[in-house]
């Protein structure tokens, strides 16, 4: 019996919470670990109790989609949540914070600076991505001696097909 290593395992937590999402131009998810046991996701989108961002909640967005932003541009305009920054909040809102020290964080892209910052200042250790986010705080998170894991996106599609695979025996079960 073959079973995913830790890094792809947590990865494909991350790739199932950027499933919620409600960015519309860009969909993140990210996972905080901590001794192999997961104690926080977050996804991309607007605040709780905002309009959701694909339904206009976000302006920036909207301008971006219909092209009148380019990527990168009015950041500080947008008013989407990181992925990263709503697992960190988790940790704090349901009083776990202290139990970011010394954690993992996994994300389906490079954390932007803030997000570098914030993953720094509540003492994650190490980060594993999956993508290159444009603006990301890489030379931050070097400097502040933060390991960084960019994952292969390959190693997860056996355990996708696995998983598409296993929907049958969930077909079969609901016909019992």
């Amino acid at each position: 019996m073959q079973r995913p290593d830790w890094d792809t395992y947590f990865m494909l937590q991350a790739e199932i919470a950027r499933l919620r999402s409600n960015c519309v131009t860009r969909h993140t998810g990210s996972v905080i670990v901590k001794e192999n046991r997961q104690i926080a996701t977050g996804y991309n989108g607007t605040p709780s109790g905002i309009k959701n961002c694909f339904e206009g909640g976000c302006p920036r967005c909207i301008a971006r989609i219909k092209g009148e932003t380019k990527a990168g541009e009015n950041l500080d305009r947008c008013l989407c949540t990181h992925a990263e920054a709503n697992a960190i909040m988790q940790c704090a809102l349901f009083g776990n914070a202290g139990s970011t020290r010394g954690a993992t964080m996994y994300s389906t892209f490079s954390p932007c600076i803030e997000c570098s910052k914030m993953a720094i200042s509540v003492g994650i250790i190490r980060m594993v991505v999956l993508a290159d986010y444009p603006e990301d705080g890489t030379r931050l998170l070097n400097e502040a001696n933060l390991e960084l894991v960019k994952l292969d996106y390959g190693v997860l599609k056996p355990w996708k097909s696995l998983i598409i695979k296993d929907t049958n025996l969930s077909s079969e079960l609901e016909k019992s």
